[in-house]
């Protein structure tokens, strides 16, 4: 093989190094479980894979693209984690898929749809950030967690009462036993987003022993 072929490829791995180092910085600010060095293993890792299954004689070369998404699906899938009632991770495990995907295109010379790619997913974790914040904001719709102590047999009906008082739209999405316990799972609409006084309302209720947003 031409040596001028060793020095194409180490190009593509270097240009993989220095987008998953880009994407691997906005993550590792944030503190998110793929941070930094992972995403740069992930694009030189998908990148290198790519190189290789170029190289295979008389196999099919899709062969291990196609299995580079499965493994990423496996990576992906460990950064996702359910907190409360909320699920954390999915953006980062979006990333992850991105990221390798990225290194793929490098893999097969598309450097123009990798620079577009990655100015995309930039301008998508930096820029609308904000935008989202601000869409966030009019967002009415929340979802309460609330564990009571015993059976909290008056605090379901004095809760609605005070739902109904605030002009605020509810819903009771599932009422479970835990333990001694009664948990009541509410979505819960404020027309004017004041969700201060359900929160004011729940620490100070004598039956309530925790909630969750």
């Amino acid at each position: 093989m031409d040596i001028s072929i060793y020095f194409e490829e180490a190009a593509q791995v270097s240009v993989a190094f220095v987008i998953g180092a880009i994407i691997g910085l906005e993550r590792e600010f944030r503190s998110k479980p793929a941070g930094f060095r992972t995403m740069i293993l992930i694009c030189v890792g998908s990148c290198l894979y790519t190189i290789l299954s170029k190289e295979i004689g008389n196999g099919s070369p899709d062969r291990i693209a196609s299995n580079i998404v499965t493994g990423i699906g496996f990576i992906g899938a460990g950064v996702i984690f359910k907190e409360g009632i909320s699920v954390n991770g999915l953006t980062t495990a979006a990333l992850i898929w991105v990221t390798a995907a990225l290194g793929m295109a490098i893999g097969y010379h598309n450097y123009p749809l990798a620079v577009v790619v990655s100015g995309i997913v930039v301008i998508t974790l930096f820029v609308l950030e904000p935008v989202q914040r601000f869409i966030n904001r009019f967002h009415k719709v929340k979802d309460y967690r609330i564990k009571t102590i015993s059976l909290g047999n008056d605090f379901k009906q004095e809760l609605e009462i005070f739902f109904t008082e605030h002009d605020m739209d509810f819903r009771c999405m599932k009422t479970v036993k835990e333990d001694a316990d009664a948990v009541y799972m509410y979505r819960i609409s404020s027309p004017d987003r004041d969700y201060d006084a359900i929160n004011h309302f729940l620490l100070n209720h004598k039956e309530v022993r925790s909630f969750e947003v």
